[in-house]
C-alpha cells in the first residue's frame, strides 16, 4: 500500500472542547473525530452519540459533571456505527435510543462494522476492552418521537436517508438548536461509505428548514449562528456532490472503480483534501458511490477483509 490504511497512523491525541451552544446544550467536539452532545433538562441529561469505548465516553462524563450533577437518564445514538455507540455502558442511562432501522442495522452488520473500524481507527479504540458487546437500544422509533427532560422537550426525528438508512436528529425546539449526527459535517470529510448520495441532499434541505440557531454536527467545530449553519449545509451538500457526480459519469461509460477514484480525487482534492479524516473516507466514498451508481441501493456490508481489498485495489 502506498498509504497508511485509513486513519492508522493517525494515533495524535486530539484537543477537545465542551462548547455551550444554547441554554443547557453542550456539544463536545475533538478536532475532526466523532462529537457528542449534552442537553440538561430540569432533573436529568440526554446525552447524544456515546463515543467508540467506554473508556473515551467517559471524557464526556467528566465535561458534564463540570456543569450539572444531575443523572444521565436518556442516551441516544443517531446511527449504527461502532464509533458512536461502543461507549454506552459509560453513561448508565436508563433508556437508549435509536432509529427502528439502526437497530435493525446493529443486527445486520454490528458485527462486522465493529471489526472493520477497530481495524480502521486504532487510535478511537483505546480501552477497547472495555466494551461489553454490541450495543442495543431500549426504545425504538420509526419517523419521530418526543422525549420530555421535565419541562425541556427533545424532538428525535428520522428526516432521510443520508450517512446511514437510519441517521435521526435530535431538535430542542426552546433554543432551536439541532444535533445532526453525521448527516452534517464541517471541514471533516464526509464517510459515505455506508451513504445514499440521491437522498442525502435533500435531508440536508429539510435540517435548513428548521432556520436553526446553532447545530452540532457529526464532526467539526459546534456552529452557533445562521451563517455557520448554512456554510456547513453548503459545505457538506458540496462534499456530496463533488464525490458523487464524477463517479455517475465513469460508471455511466462503463469505466472502472479505479477510473472513478481518480475522477473524484481530481474533483475532490482540490477543495477538500485539508479536512479531517479526508484521506480516510476517499476510497470507501467512491466505492459506495459506484455501487449507487449502478443501481445498488442498500450499501454491502464492510467487513475487515473488504475493507483491506478494496484500499489495495484503490491505493495500491
Amino acid at each position: 500500500m502506498t498509504k497508511a490504511f485509513a486513519s492508522q497512523a493517525d494515533l495524535e491525541e486530539k484537543q477537545t472542547s465542551f462548547t455551550e451552544i444554547g441554554k443547557g446544550i453542550w456539544a463536545f467536539t475533538a478536532e475532526g473525530d466523532p462529537n457528542s452532545g449534552v442537553i440538561i433538562g430540569d432533573e436529568s441529561v440526554m446525552v447524544i452519540e456515546a463515543q467508540a469505548t467506554p473508556v473515551l465516553a467517559q471524557k464526556v462524563i467528566d465535561e458534564i459533571r463540570k456543569v450539572t450533577d444531575k443523572p444521565i437518564s436518556h442516551l441516544v445514538l443517531t446511527h449504527y456505527h461502532a464509533v458512536r455507540v461502543l461507549g454506552a455502558s459509560a453513561y448508565g442511562a436508563r433508556e437508549i435510543i435509536m432509529s427502528a432501522k439502526a437497530r435493525g442495522m446493529v443486527a445486520e452488520r454490528g458485527k462486522e462494522d465493529w471489526e472493520s473500524e477497530f481495524q480502521r481507527f486504532p487510535r478511537l479504540f483505546r480501552g477497547h476492552e472495555t466494551i461489553p458487546g454490541l450495543t442495543w437500544p431500549s426504545m425504538t422509533f420509526t419517523d419521530r418521537m418526543t422525549v420530555y427532560l421535565g419541562k425541556r422537550k427533545v424532538e428525535l426525528m428520522h428526516l432521510g436517508r443520508a450517512h446511514t438508512a437510519g441517521d435521526i436528529v435530535a431538535f430542542v425546539p426552546d433554543q432551536n438548536v439541532m444535533f445532526t449526527g453525521d448527516i452534517v459535517e464541517y471541514h471533516s470529510a464526509c464517510y459515505c461509505g455506508d451513504g445514499h448520495f440521491g437522498d442525502w441532499p435533500q435531508t440536508l434541505e429539510r435540517i435548513r428548514a428548521f432556520d436553526l440557531d446553532a447545530i452540532a454536527p457529526g464532526r467539526g467545530d459546534a456552529l452557533v449562528g445562521h451563517e455557520k449553519v448554512n456554510a456547513a449545509l453548503d459545505l457538506t451538500g458540496d462534499f456530496l456532490r463533488s464525490t458523487y457526480a464524477p463517479v455517475a459519469r465513469v460508471a455511466a461509460r462503463g469505466g472502472s472503480l479505479k477510473e472513478a477514484f481518480a475522477a473524484v480525487r481530481e474533483a475532490c482534492d482540490p477543495k477538500f483534501s485539508d479536512y479531517a479524516i479526508y484521506e480516510h473516507c476517499l476510497p470507501f466514498n467512491v466505492a459506495r458511490a459506484y455501487d449507487e451508481a449502478q443501481g445498488i441501493d442498500t450499501p454491502r456490508i464492510w467487513t475487515a477483509e473488504r475493507d483491506l481489498e478494496m484500499w489495495n485495489a484503490l491505493q495500491g
